[in-house]
Formats: C-alpha cells, structure tokens, sequence
C-alpha cells in the first residue's frame, strides 16, 4: 500500500497534483487487472468516488457491476457491502434497527447498524425495492447520516454508493424519482463488451485461479485526494460555460435548442453544474493541468446531466435518449 502522505499545505501544489495523478492511476491499474475493458466506466467511477459522489449504473446483467465495485473495495483497503435490493426490503434492513437486549436481568435497546455502515456500498437493483427503502438510503447518500428514531447516526468516511438498475426491465420496478436521481453524482451505461474482450473475461474466470485487486491506497488518503481534487482552477468563462449547458436543458431558457424544447419537460437541477465542474476539475489534474478547459467539460456533460432531465410526454412517447439531447446542447454551447 502506498504511504499516506499527507497532501496538507506544506506540500507545493505541482507536488500534491503529481501524488493525485499517481494514487488515480494506481487504483486504475488494479481495477483494470480484474475488469476487462469498461475503460470509461471505471474512470467515471473513480472520478465520484474522488470527488465524493455517488453513482448510478445501467445495463443488462452480467456486465461484471458487482465486481468492479468489489474490486474498487480491494484497490482503496476500505470496507465493502452489498445489499440485493427486492420489494420486501425495508428501510431498517438498509440502514439497522433498535434490538432489546437483556443484561442482570435487565433490558435495554441497543441500535444494531444496518449494512449501510461502510464506505463503499453496492445496491443492487435499487429501482426494485419500495419507495419507502429507497428514500431511506438516498437521504443517508446525501446527509451522510441517518435517523433512527429521532437519533442521528453518523456514516462512516468515505461513504460511497454504487446503485445498479436495468433499463430494459419495467415489470416490478419502481423507478427512482427525479429528486432522488439528483443525489447520484453521475449516471453511468455499462456497454455490452467487444467480442475480444469477451473472450478475455470467458478466459479469466474460467482459470484455475481469479485475479483479485491488491490495496494501493487507504481510505484516509481518498479524502486527501478529494481535498485535492478542489483546489484546481476555473476560470470565470468555464464556469458561465457550465451553466450555459445546464441552462440549455431548460425549454423556457433562451438558449435552449430545438430538442430542448421539443422534448424536455424539466431540465438539470443547478447540482448538475456543480457535479460538472468538480469532474472537470479531476480531469483536467489527470491531464496534468492545473486549468479546468472547456474539453473537461464535455467529457462529464453526458454523465453528471443525463439523469438530471426529465422527458415530457412527447419525449417518452418517442423514446429520446437524453444524451441525444444532451448532444445537442454540448454543440450549440
């Protein structure tokens, strides 16, 4: 594992920028040594996980989802939970629950911890429980905390979230509302794999032994990396630039173009903007610049918006893809 060395202000800025491209790139490299390509897919995630989000993750079963956030796990030395997300799942099975407890002849209440108490959790097909159990988890995602009978209850640090949904599955869901998509920081698409790297998953889980990530990093040290990531430039053009893409989301903004307003019925919320300059400030460091440019921008438009705009009638009854729309409003901005 890699020293923790502190990136506190004793250390000149060009050096903690050089130990943050270095610690990325070591988690990466004992991702990728399990993982079979998703290349954009574990970048996406690393960039949350960094910036201290949350992520939402599409595709059909199968992909390997619960193994690259294992595998995370592994690569960071934190601890790791998942929990199978199924309409009978109730709130206190995600975040614990009060036990009586009996002591010399006495009873007292004592709070057991759900599995919520970790630092990287997998809810697995989250859009198959109850909206009850999702808005218990999706409110300790963005508190950091939870409440249990009036009693607050600190998470652990880092905490981080991979939810997992199938898109092409509607029978027994429940889809996530629109104020809850706007805790996940970015919304990913698993893409099917290529047939070469088919054959490298087909031939790396049917040897004699499995590759499993070795810890590089600690936990600590992610929150240092964090820190870091903030302290990287935007000039003011940047900025107004990013919220000229979320206002473009909007039909009733001026700049909004033509699929806009033809297709949307609410756009991005103003954390949109905020998730995108946070992930443009960690590319543009993995870059090795200090300068959030306008292309770091592009590069997380698709995934910090993506989840943020909701379609009108017109829209779903036409099955737009919100990153055709989204597309558009990267070109005209």
């Amino acid at each position: 594992m890699s020293s923790d060395a502190s990136a506190g202000p004793q250390v000149p800025l060009d050096q903690q920028l050089g130990l943050f491209r270095d610690d990325f790139a070591a988690i990466k490299k004992q991702i990728s040594s399990v993982i079979v390509g998703q290349e954009e897919v574990i970048d996406a995630t690393l960039t949350a996980l960094v910036a201290g989000g949350h992520v939402l993750v599409s595709g059909v079963p199968g992909l390997g989802k619960t193994l690259l956030v294992r595998t995370l796990a592994d690569a960071v030395d934190v601890e790791f939970r998942r929990i199978q997300f199924t309409p009978d799942i109730m709130p206190a099975d995600v975040i614990g629950t009060y036990i009586v407890l009996e002591a010399q002849g006495r009873r007292k209440f004592e709070f057991q911890e759900g599995p919520i108490f970790t630092n990287i959790l997998l809810a697995d097909e989250i859009n198959r429980t109850t909206p009850k159990t999702q808005s218990a988890l999706l409110e300790s995602m963005g508190e950091g905390a939870c409440t249990v009978a009036n009693r607050s209850y600190e998470l652990p640090e880092p905490f981080f979230v991979m939810a997992t949904q199938s898109d092409s599955e509607t029978e027994g869901t429940f889809p996530l509302p629109q104020t809850q998509l706007d805790r996940f920081f970015f919304k990913l698409h698993m893409p099917f794999p290529k047939n070469e790297d088919l054959e490298e998953i087909v031939e790396r889980t049917t040897g004699p032994t499995m590759k499993v990530a070795k810890s590089v990093v600690s936990g600590k040290r992610l929150m240092e990396m964090s820190q870091v990531a903030r302290q990287a430039t935007v000039a003011p053009e940047i900025r107004r630039q990013a919220i000229s893409l979320l206002t473009a989301t909007h039909p009733d903004q001026p700049n909004a173009p033509e699929m806009t307003k033809r297709f949307v019925a609410q756009g991005a919320s103003p954390r949109g903007a905020q998730v995108m300059i946070l992930g443009a400030k960690i590319r543009a460091i993995l870059d090795g610049r200090v300068h959030v440019a306008e292309e770091d921008l592009k590069e997380v438009a698709l995934p910090a918006m993506r989840h943020r705009i909701t379609l009108n009638f017109e829209g779903h009854a036409e099955q737009i893809d919100p990153d055709a729309i989204l597309q558009q409003v990267i070109e005209n901005i």
